[in-house]
């Protein structure tokens, strides 16, 4: 099972501009030593890491556990390595903001640049879109994307960092996709592992969500007109459902079956009435009237947003009975385990591996023996 998501302290203000230059300074040197080790490709399977981009942007200087350091780390590769893509073999596109919007033209810039093909392009700029959309509207948790950055190489492999914050908590949460998991783009995409706290969520991208999706997909493909009775049939009778009480239609008969309440103090139904909703309705007629062939395409048609996917999956769930997941997709606090074996005792080889991994990489940097010795004391804290 892949999970990808981490959470830290939500921070404000700006990177002050010595530290940004040095990040980006370090952050050249230490990409020229990975990728003429390793490859291009192999720094994209890093970056999808999160323990690893982590330890890459404490490494460079930043904060551990601020969320800052996501989007500073980004924003310092992508200047490291500014008019020396080609050399290096890879591409960074998107950021924070305003910038993680323009991710498919630089995407396709690049393309018309000789970098990749514009059919790969094409894909890529997809794979971009996709990968902003599930987690915004599969991955229901209350973070809201606002940083997307896209990561690839010269030979197509690519990654996905974003982050999205939680105001009310006042925490952001970064999740990370690499191609060579992504089996599916609906279905337990991301990569790596690292979270602070878990919260109630609902998780369509669970294997467990497939009935849910399957369902989710069969609804619009049929009669608008049905679809939208169990719509006013959910929302009608969403005041007097208990918690985790699941509705079943047979003929004209309606059972209301009271289930232990696991997941949420109240279940999502009580609290909305999607049958108000004149937008969700002008998208299901559309969704209805185009029939998407399966749950990736409906995700991916314009209009389709969490709301829609949050009343196609309850329609599913307790008109049907065909549950979702409300299990975060956060499980694990640490990648190298918990010094009290939670989720499992600390895995001392594989975590001296990295230390010695990036030791390695600091020791070939063309830097001050100043510097080195700073960032080695990093790996004794």
């Amino acid at each position: 099972m892949h999970r990808g998501i981490a959470t830290f302290t939500l921070d404000d203000g700006k990177c002050p501009k010595w530290l940004f230059e040095r990040m980006t300074n370090l952050g050249r040197e230490i990409l020229r030593v990975i990728i003429k080790e390793n490859g291009p490709d192999t720094f994209i399977k890093m970056i999808s890491d999160p323990v690893w981009f982590q330890s890459l942007g404490t490494v460079l200087a930043f904060d551990w556990n601020a969320s800052g350091l996501t989007t500073i780390l980004t924003a310092a590769l992508k200047e490291a390595i500014r008019g020396q893509e080609h050399d290096f073999g890879i591409y960074i596109c998107g950021g924070k903001g305003k910038t993680s919007l323009k991710t498919p033209m630089e995407i396709e810039n690049w393309a018309e640049k000789g970098a990749i093909g514009f059919n790969k392009a094409k894909s890529l700029v997809y794979n971009s879109r996709m990968s902003a959309k599930v987690d915004s509207c599969l991955v229901q948790d209350g973070f809201t994307i606002y940083h997307h950055s896209f990561f690839f190489s010269k030979n197509g492999a690519w990654a996905v960092v974003q982050q999205g914050m939680n105001t009310e908590e006042l925490t952001a949460r970064r999740y990370h996709w690499f191609s060579d998991n992504v089996k599916g783009m609906v279905c337990e995409p991301h990569s790596g592992v690292m979270s602070d706290e878990t919260v109630a969520a609902l998780n369509m991208t669970a294997k467990s969500s497939g009935d849910a999706r399957t369902l989710s997909t069969d609804l619009v493909r049929g009669n608008y007109n049905s679809l939208m009775k169990d719509v006013a049939l959910l929302s009608r009778h969403a005041s007097p459902i208990s918690s985790m009480a699941r509705v079943k239609v047979h003929k004209d008969q309606l059972t209301l079956l009271k289930l232990e309440d696991i997941e949420f103090k109240t279940h999502p139904v009580v609290h909305e009435n999607f049958a108000q909703s004149s937008y969700l309705r002008k998208i299901l007629w559309k969704m209805c009237d185009e029939k998407p062939e399966n749950y990736e395409n409906l995700l991916s048609r314009v209009g389709v947003g969490p709301k829609t996917i949050r009343a196609l999956a309850l329609v599913s769930e307790v008109i049907y009975g065909a549950k979702p997941s409300y299990e975060d997709p956060s499980r694990y606090s640490f990648a190298h385990g918990g010094k009290d074996g939670t989720p499992y005792f600390v895995d001392k080889k594989t975590y001296d591996n990295t230390i010695t991994m990036m030791r390695k990489y600091v020791e070939k940097m063309k830097i001050a023996p100043s510097e080195k010795r700073e960032i080695h004391a990093k790996f004794e804290t």
